[in-house]
C-alpha cells in the first residue's frame, strides 16, 4: 500500500498540473513518480526549477550523470538508476562506465571518476571536503564553479531520490529495460 496516490493530470492539485503536463510532453508519458509527487505542487516546482538550473550548468552532460548516478546508487533509488542508465546510454557513455556507476565502483575514466569521488566526499562530509579532496578535484580539470555545481546536483537529486523512496514510486514500463 502506498500513502501517495498516482494522480492524473485531471485529478492532481491544480498547482501540480503544469509540471505534470510538461513532464508528460517531454518524456512521452507521465512517470508514476511524478504522478505521486503531484501531492505536493511545491516539490514538483522546486525539482523542476533545480533540474533546469542543473541541466544548464558548466559540467558536461556525462559528468552531470555521474553526479546523479552516484547519488542514485548511494540512496538506493531504483527509478533514478534506471532512468539515468537510459540517459547515459543515450549520451553514448561506455557500458563499463555505466556498469561501474550502477555498482558504485571506481570508473576507468579518471576525469569522470574524480566527479564520482568528489560527489561522495561532499556527501560523506556534509560539504567539509578538506583541502586535499578539493585540490584533487581541481587537478582533474574541474573548476571551483563546478565544485559548487556538484553541490547543486546533490541537492537536486537528493530531493528526487528521497521523494521517489518516500512515495514508493514503482518503475515505469518505459524504463524496465534499464532496471
Amino acid at each position: 500500500m502506498s500513502w501517495f496516490p498516482e494522480y492524473t493530470v485531471e485529478s492532481a492539485p491544480a498547482g501540480s498540473r503544469r509540471f505534470m503536463v510538461a513532464t508528460r510532453d517531454h518524456l512521452g508519458y507521465l512517470p508514476a513518480a511524478t504522478a505521486r509527487w503531484a501531492a505536493s505542487p511545491h516539490l514538483l516546482e522546486g525539482f523542476g526549477r533545480m533540474l533546469a538550473i542543473f541541466e544548464n550548468c558548466t559540467l558536461d552532460p556525462v559528468a552531470r550523470e555521474v553526479v546523479v548516478m552516484t547519488i542514485a546508487t548511494r540512496n538506493g533509488c531504483h527509478i533514478c538508476v534506471a532512468m539515468h542508465t537510459a540517459r547515459l546510454t543515450a549520451l553514448g557513455a561506455s557500458p563499463d562506465v555505466i556498469a561501474a556507476l550502477r555498482g558504485a565502483a571506481p570508473l576507468s575514466d579518471q576525469r569522470l571518476d574524480a566527479v564520482r569521488v568528489f560527489t561522495l566526499r561532499v556527501l560523506d562530509t556534509a560539504g567539509d571536503v578538506g583541502d586535499d579532496a578539493l585540490a584533487a578535484f581541481l587537478a582533474s580539470g574541474y573548476t571551483r564553479q563546478q565544485a559548487l555545481e556538484v553541490v547543486l546536483g546533490i541537492g537536486t537529486y537528493t530531493m528526487s531520490t528521497l521523494a521517489n523512496r518516500l512515495t514508493d514510486a514503482p518503475l515505469d514500463d518505459q524504463l524496465s529495460a534499464f532496471a
